[in-house]
């Protein structure tokens, strides 16, 4: 018999391993990419031919010979499925690999340590839900999925005592009611929605927390004698897992050991609380992924600009663009995508407190804000306040940058500002915005129209000519800095004093190097225009080095956005 579960119309394969994807799925063999919706989720039973809908996930419970699987592959091809998925860890065979080549079936693994049940639940909790604003939430085990504060009330009341439910760095996620019953540390904790440090060192100097990760069973921590002030009431705690990875504990206030039962109880409860937290990160997730799309759809412009507004409930609302980029520090690609993303939640959440319309989400590596103003004149000016307020926040521990762009009246208007906000947030990430860290394009124009022209002038492979080119050969020959002190003296506009001393030579000797480059260079110093040709020349086709490493790193991340 074949148990299944309707899914929404939209969800693919690839969404639920985005989803699940590290936690309670891996994909084993196959192509995670397939194309199409899943239809629906069905428990494999070996004495029931399959009678499946279009693009199925199939839960291939107890499936495990090799010749089994080849075997079930083949037929829910032909009932055109999407995936079987089976207990890790897969034995994968030559027959097995050729026949997920063959049928376009992917393989996925379920991590050891979850159930099938845990499995079915969250794919239904995840893949059921409809688009934002669904007025039918799902639940989970008759109580609202996600809502611990609910569950937190359903297990206080099986177990007679005020609980608290808690993530790995002893942060209160939810807690019950009763909790006046428990003691003043529980009062504190509550209220500060974080355990006190005091107490957490000294649970984790009794060894608490590397008992209760390492067991299912619930533990029993009894007042010491020489207990932190606060501390009067024994806990009773029980690890949080999916899988093999630990998402929290609930901890109970108790005077006495947990009858079996109520032990019982718990351990049950932390199977429930498990896929509600997964539930939660899950809803996040697809929350996050979808207002990303749609302000990346508004941001693009065309057809489905003003929908993708209208959704982020933006419509007919003048907007100024805010682009944040995080500035490269060298870091691994995992750890600054994880940081970006941190970022950019930052900004959603900085956002929503100046205006509750606002929407922020991270598109390629730019985290993009929509700020709803006024169709006065100042609303540059406010956005330019609001983005200084925000990194001033940050402080020195993230380095980042922020652009800002024109207001747009309406949905096509968008792609431009958003054009001017990555022009100002390009310059500003190449060190040529003057110490800038938050700029209007119209504050730092000329140096984005530079760095343009050295795309431009790289793309066509342009090399200096005329003076300049006889001046750089002229050096490289004999190493007589005259390109520096051209430079030098173009910048202080001809003052000796100022261009000597920015190069850290003798003003004697810098009036020496201007003549010779003139006489090497056939230079005439007195001409605007050789003047301005010659500082054309040294900032685009041939820049110091500093500008073409930063163009070459903008041009760079261009290409992965």
């Amino acid at each position: 018999m074949l148990v299944s579960v309707k899914l929404r119309p939209h969800a693919g394969l690839a969404r639920v391993l985005d989803d699940l994807g590290g936690t309670l799925l891996d994909l084993v063999l196959g192509d995670g990419d397939r194309p199409g919706s899943i239809g629906g989720v069905a428990i494999h039973d070996p004495l029931d031919e399959p009678a499946l809908p279009k693009n199925a996930l199939v839960l291939g419970v107890g499936l495990a010979d090799p010749d089994e699987v080849v075997r079930q592959l083949r037929t829910l091809a032909r009932q055109d499925a999407a995936g079987l998925v089976l207990r890790a860890p897969v034995t994968v065979t030559a027959a097995i690999t050729a026949a997920v080549e063959e049928t376009g079936v992917a393989l996925l693994s379920l991590a050891r340590g979850a159930s099938w049940t845990q499995l079915a639940a969250m794919l239904r909790s995840l893949l059921a839900e409809g688009d934002v604003g669904d007025a039918q939430p799902e639940t989970l085990a008759g109580l609202p999925s996600g809502d611990l504060f609910a569950v937190a009330n359903a297990i206080a009341a099986l177990i007679d005592a005020p609980v608290t439910i808690e993530d790995r760095r002893s942060r209160v996620l939810a807690f019950s009611g009763r909790q006046d019953e428990a003691d003043p540390s529980r009062v504190e904790t509550i209220l500060g929605r974080q355990v006190p440090e005091r107490f957490a060192r000294m649970l984790a100097e009794r060894g608490v927390f590397r008992e209760l990760y390492r067991s299912d069973q619930p533990v029993y921590v009894d007042r010491p004698e020489e207990s932190p002030a606060g501390f009067m009431l024994p806990r009773v705690a029980v690890a949080v897992r999916a899988g093999d990875e630990i998402l929290g504990s609930i901890w109970a206030a108790v005077s006495e050991p947990l009858t079996p039962d109520r032990a019982q109880a718990l351990r049950d409860a932390a199977r429930l609380v498990a896929l509600h937290l997964l539930r939660v990160r899950a809803g996040a997730d697809v929350e996050r992924r979808l207002r990303a799309d749609l302000l990346s759809t508004a941001l693009e412009g065309g057809p489905a600009a003003r929908e993708a507004l209208s959704r982020l409930g933006l419509a007919d609302q003048p907007v100024v663009v805010l682009a944040l980029a995080v500035l490269d520090t060298g870091a691994a690609g995992a750890e600054l995508a994880a940081g970006r993303q941190r970022l950019s939640d930052g900004l959603a959440m900085h956002l929503s407190a100046v205006h509750p319309r606002c929407a922020a989400a991270l598109v390629g590596d730019t985290a993009y804000g929509l700020v709803p103003v006024t169709r006065d004149t100042d609303a540059e000016q406010r956005a330019l306040r609001i983005a200084t307020d925000f990194l001033d926040r940050v402080g020195d521990r993230v380095r980042a940058v922020v652009g800002i762009g024109p207001v747009a009246r309406s949905a096509a208007e968008l792609p431009e500002a958003r054009g001017s906000a990555d022009r100002a947030v390009r310059v500003l990430r190449s060190g040529s915005g003057a110490g800038r860290r938050v700029a209007l394009l119209a504050d730092v124009h000329v140096e984005a129209l530079l760095l343009e022209l050295q795309d431009l002038v790289a793309a066509r492979g342009d090399r200096p000519t005329g003076a300049v080119a006889r001046l750089l050969d002229y050096d490289a020959q004999h190493q007589a800095h005259l390109v520096e002190t051209l430079r030098a003296w173009l910048d202080a506009f001809g003052d000796v004093i100022a261009a000597s001393a920015a190069v850290h030579v003798h003003p004697n000797t810098f009036r020496y190097r201007l003549r010779r480059l003139a006489e090497v260079g056939g230079f005439d110093l007195t001409d605007p225009e050789a003047r301005f040709a010659a500082m054309l020349q040294l900032r685009v086709v041939a820049p110091p080095a500093r500008d073409r490493k930063a163009g070459t790193r903008d041009r760079k991340a261009d290409t992965r956005d």
